[in-house]
């Protein structure tokens, strides 16, 4: 018997959509990030993206533990002499909830092409509503 290696034609992706509300962040991060490298499957390859597709709502209502609102900075850089600009966690959920989302998954997938893939099958939305009803997601219930 030969070792199964997945070809692109062996990939069934589905879709799921995730209710965030009073969710913790890092744990739904985890969960959603096991989701979408498609380490739940068992025809699952670390060198290919067959992943499922992930629309979460209600991201504006995430938790997160601790004094991580206030603590937690979030850091970038213009490029230019003194253009280091820091926002807090409990700022850019104000402003961008989706974002705060987004950053906690990007920073568990893969640091490559491949990374960068599984990222776009990640739809992030702040309320409860999203456009993606066409895709029929399942409900996906995170447990930890």
């Amino acid at each position: 018997m030969k070792t199964f290696s997945p070809t692109p034609e062996n990939i069934n992706r589905e879709w799921f959509v995730v209710d965030a509300s009073d969710l913790v962040l890092g744990r739904l991060a985890t969960q959603i990030t096991h989701r979408l490298r498609g380490k739940h499957k068992p025809e699952f390859a670390p060198h290919m993206d067959n992943g499922d597709f992930i629309v979460v709502v209600n991201c504006e209502k995430i938790k997160v533990t601790g004094n991580k609102l206030a603590d937690k900075k979030y850091y970038r850089h213009s490029g230019y002499v003194g253009g280091l600009h820091e926002i807090t966690l409990e700022k850019l959920l104000a402003s961008h909830p989706e974002r705060v989302l987004m950053n906690a998954v990007r920073g568990m997938l893969p640091k490559n092409r491949l990374g960068r893939a599984m990222l776009k099958k990640l739809k992030v939305y702040a309320g409860p509503e999203h456009p993606h009803a066409a895709q029929n997601p399942q409900p996906l219930a995170i447990k930890y």
